[in-house]
């Protein structure tokens, strides 16, 4: 599962590290606002790089809806959980195949929110890939699927797949973790000419071997009714483990 994630960066910063990965440039700049909690259960936007438009970031409503329900994507939500799409069945659900096939994208993110069991209780860990340039927490991207409602109207879904060894660990009653792209992979994850057996290869081995980190923050988190869209949601609390 992957329901919370966070985009911490300014647009130059984004767009100056694309320069050296997959040189991309926001179509609607002054829409971007970083972020440090987007919860998907909002279906606010986060953002993508598309197949048919790698030079390019979108902003795209978190919760795919597919084609045939673009009619009325509230209800369709309202019923569908489409926030994660299980790589292992993404060619057979009908909610997400045509999208794996032709609509594949990039989601921008520099961290993301797992829950930890301890003693009972659901501890909230956040997880970041530290770089010697950004220690707390560099860009990465998600491989996932989209749709277009209309012109420039987008809905988007994040894959995972089973946990690594470490992500065990942080998510350890699902053992699931995003599918986090390994970089020179980008472009393969967005070829049009890839067949579902490559794909299916991509997503069980194309985890990036960068290293992650993960620590809890407060359960305050979970409270309804608080901003978790300020620094301190990130910030380590003590009394719980770290990896």
């Amino acid at each position: 599962m992957c329901f919370s994630t966070s985009l911490r960066k300014n647009r130059e910063e984004i767009e100056k590290k694309l320069l050296s990965q997959m040189p991309a440039n926001f179509e609607i700049p002054l829409e971007y606002e970083p972020y440090y909690h987007l919860n998907g259960f909002t279906h606010g936007n986060f953002y993508i790089i598309k197949m048919d438009e790698q030079k390019s970031i979108y902003p795209a409503s978190w919760g795919l809806v597919p084609d045939w329900a673009k009619q009325d994507p509230k209800s369709f939500l309202k019923k569908s959980n489409t926030l994660n799409a299980r790589s292992e069945t993404i060619f057979e659900k009908s909610s997400f195949k045509q999208s794996a096939e032709a609509k594949r994208c990039l989601i921008l993110a520099d961290g993301f929110y797992e829950p930890h069991h301890e003693n009972g209780l659901s501890i909230p860990y956040f997880c970041y890939q530290p770089s010697k340039e950004v220690p707390e927490g560099d860009l990465f991207m998600f491989a996932g699927l989209y749709t277009e409602l209309d012109d420039d109207l987008f809905t988007a879904t994040i894959i995972t797949t089973e946990a690594n060894d470490f992500f065990s660990e942080v998510h350890n009653k699902k053992k699931r973790m995003p599918l986090v792209l390994a970089d020179d992979l980008y472009e393969d994850w967005l070829d049009d000419g890839v067949n579902s057996q490559t794909l299916n290869e991509l997503m069980a081995h194309g985890f990036t071997t960068n290293e992650f980190r993960a620590h809890p923050v407060s359960r305050d988190f979970y409270k309804k009714g608080i901003d978790t869209n300020k620094p301190y949601i990130v910030e380590p609390v003590e009394k719980s483990t770290l990896f």
